[in-house]
């Protein structure tokens, strides 16, 4: 199994990237989030991956950290309906903590509004997944959150602070994502709540 490569990016576009390693060009897969932090073609770039192996092609899919490919392999291998393209389909209109806070408080109204995601599929997400997006108990075993536990995951969390307060501004939570998203990117790994809001709103 492939689970990261690390190389030179030759070419990039919202969905998919090239990456060159050894003389040999490798076609990478990915959603939009992920696309968003590409470097500059021709530097070098490492992304987290899953190798999907059938008859006719091998299929290489791109994640910009280990737990959105973690993530990804968890929705194709876990939620009838849901394969490789409905899969970056979701994670390219909504980042990881959105999607698991959407999951967690079983959200199914954002998760539908994922192109191509009806209520049917957004409602398998949330009842395949809620517990595996839960916490470990101290025997190892996947435990569902309480209310209270996912309120203080989110009160530690800048990017879903920042995206709770665009939405009680009134955006709508896919747009506000999105917004957070850059305001990261521009700002780095270390902004605060209050920084990623004031950026996402200029």
């Amino acid at each position: 199994m492939i689970t990261s490569i690390h190389g030179t990016l030759t070419a990039a576009t919202p969905l998919r990237a090239i990456i060159e390693l050894n003389g040999l060009g490798y076609e990478v897969n990915m959603p939009v989030t992920t696309a968003e932090k590409l470097p500059a073609v021709g530097t070098a770039v490492k992304l987290h991956t899953h190798v999907i192996y059938r008859e006719d092609a091998q299929t290489l899919y791109g994640f910009a950290t280990a737990a959105e490919r973690d993530f990804f392999r968890l929705m194709i291998e876990q939620v009838s309906g849901v394969g490789p393209k409905v899969a970056l389909t979701i994670m390219s209109r909504l980042s990881l903590p959105l999607l698991e806070s959407a999951i967690r408080m079983g959200d199914v109204a954002t998760l539908a509004k994922c192109p191509g995601i009806g209520k049917k599929t957004s409602e398998r997400l949330v009842i395949e997944l809620k517990s595996k997006v839960g916490a470990l108990d101290s025997s190892g075993a996947i435990v569902s959150p309480s209310i209270e536990s996912v309120r203080a995951a989110l009160a530690e969390n800048p990017h879903r602070d920042a995206v709770a307060a665009l939405v009680a501004l009134g955006y709508r939570s896919d747009d506000a994502d999105k917004a957070v998203r850059q305001a990261a990117l521009s700002l780095g790994a270390k902004a605060t709540t209050e920084s990623l809001i004031k950026k996402a709103l200029n």
